[in-house]
């Protein structure tokens, strides 16, 4: 499997069946739980369709180690919830389409996954499986 045109295209289409979706309807810049509706068990599902395609092996738990960097909790969002600069640093790294400027004070920690795009998540599939073929 070559990792550009493969990789993406196994992670759109995980996408498209996990959630009954077109193709057309699964885009690079779509938020796969905001725009695209995907819930928890349908994250989890997408995930099992990426491994199965591309045999990168993905948890639920990598994608929130993987958005939040490492960076513990209590750095990454203040005492009310809300997403530190720390964090917002983070999630640029991680989703550069993110106008980190426009969220300063006001992303709730808990709603961070909606902003995770299929790009995300074909760069997320990219790193894994180089990790996994080194």
């Amino acid at each position: 499997m070559t990792f550009n045109t493969d990789i993406e295209q196994a992670v759109k289409e995980a996408v498209a069946e996990a959630l009954a979706l077109e193709d057309d309807e699964v885009t690079p810049d779509a938020a796969i739980t905001a725009e695209l509706g995907a819930e928890s068990i349908d994250l989890l599902d997408v995930l099992f369709r990426i491994e199965r395609a591309t045999g990168v092996k993905l948890e639920a738990a990598d994608l929130a180690d993987h958005i939040q960097g490492g960076i513990p909790d209590e750095v990454f969002g203040d005492d009310d919830g809300t997403v530190s600069a720390t964090g917002l640093a983070q999630l640029k790294r991680v989703m550069p389409q993110i106008d980190e400027s426009a969220l300063v004070g006001q992303l709730d920690a808990e709603r961070v996954i909606d902003l995770f795009t299929v790009a995300n998540l074909v760069e997320l599939v990219h790193q894994r499986g180089a990790v996994a073929s080194a």
